[in-house]
This record gives structure tokens, sequence and C-alpha cells, in this order.
């Protein structure tokens, strides 16, 4: 059917914006799985677990991109290509881009190392949309300490880190603008929601 995903940097909204999107989508009878990474499904949950918990701060770049991979792989697997196959539109907080920003742009990984262990593991699946919810950092790591009480690993790297995740995400949203569609996420919800939908009615009429 349809499969879209949301990026952004951390307290963009994203969540708000996917359960808005699931509503339209299912007014038009539209069948949709929502889920996201990493994680998404049993196995790729555990190793979520693994990823975002803070005591594992230590944790080296490799294989941090390493375990991510094998989450999406787990998760292509049992979720996200069985959806498709079956005619499902399938809504994913985070995919690919983030493997490139997170751990290409601000880890400093070879992108085409990313690139090709990244298509391996998706069976090179890709979204048909891309939706990049672009906030100020500052503001970002504010608001999702505020919705969390609490700091998973990635929101106690430093700003500077952020700052190279959000630069990364506008180099990709730049190289495919077809793809990827940057907005604005200091609008309103109802704004922003509003953009998000024009974009996903385009793709419904392909």
């Amino acid at each position: 059917m349809i499969f879209i995903t949301f990026e952004g940097p951390e307290g963009s909204g994203k969540t708000t914006q996917i359960q808005l999107l699931e509503r339209y989508l299912k007014s038009r009878n539209i069948d949709v799985v929502k889920t996201r990474e990493p994680g998404g499904s049993i196995l790729a949950e555990k190793i979520r677990e693994l990823l975002l918990d803070p005591e594992n701060k230590k944790m080296a770049p490799s294989a941090e991109l390493l375990l991510y991979l094998a989450s999406r792989a787990q998760h292509v697997q049992d979720k996200i290509m069985p959806a498709l196959k079956n005619g499902k539109a399938v809504i994913c907080d985070r995919f690919s881009d983030s493997t490139m920003a997170y751990q290409g742009y601000a880890r400093g990984i070879s992108k085409d190392l990313i690139k090709n262990l990244d298509t391996f593991a998706t069976c090179g699946l890709k979204p048909d949309l891309t939706l990049y919810i672009d906030i100020d950092v500052g503001l970002g790591l504010r608001r999702a300490r505020k919705r969390s009480g609490s700091k998973d690993r990635l929101e106690l790297e430093k700003a500077s880190f952020h700052n190279k995740v959000r630069k990364g995400y506008l180099a990709l949203a730049k190289k495919e603008p077809r793809r990827i569609k940057v907005i604005c996420g200091e609008r309103t919800i109802e704004e922003i929601s509003e953009q998000i939908l024009f974009y996903t009615r385009k793709i419904l009429k392909k």
C-alpha cells in the first residue's frame, strides 16, 4: 500500500502527528499499521531496551550502529513487509534516515558503510514519504525531558551532538526533496498536521 516514516530530533512532536495521521487514514477506510524504531516487534523491542538504556553510555559507536540495524532487520521482516504485502498503510516513527543522521552525521561513521548495511537490513525497502519535523535543538530537548521526566541514552548526549543530527537530517532532505519533506515543528499542532495531510494526499493520489 504505502509506507510513511516520521523523522525528527528529540522532542519534535512526531508522536502527536503520527496519531493524527493514523486517525485521518482510518477515516478514509485505509487499514493502518503504526509502528516505531528502534523496536516494533518482540525481538526488536528487546534490542531497543539495550540501545536506550542510560546505563549503556559506554556503548561503542560500531556496536550501536549494528544493534540499530539488527533491530530494523527484524522489524522489517516481522512487521513492515507483511503489512505492506497485505495492502496496509504503514506509519513508522523513525527508520533508515535516523541511522544516517545519528550514526552517520553525528557519530561520524562512514555514510557509504551505513547505506550498504542498511540496504542489506531492509532488503532495499524505502519509504514512499518521509516527514521530517524540524525544531530547534534546545527547544526539542526541553520538550523531550519534560515529557518523559527522565533521559534515555541519546537524550543524555550534548547539544553539539544533537545539532549534528539536525544538520544531518537537513542534508538528507536536500538530497532527496521528493521523498523527504521538511516541516517546521515550531508551528501549531493543527498547522503541522495540515502540512502533513497535504503531502500524504499527494502520495495517495499516485
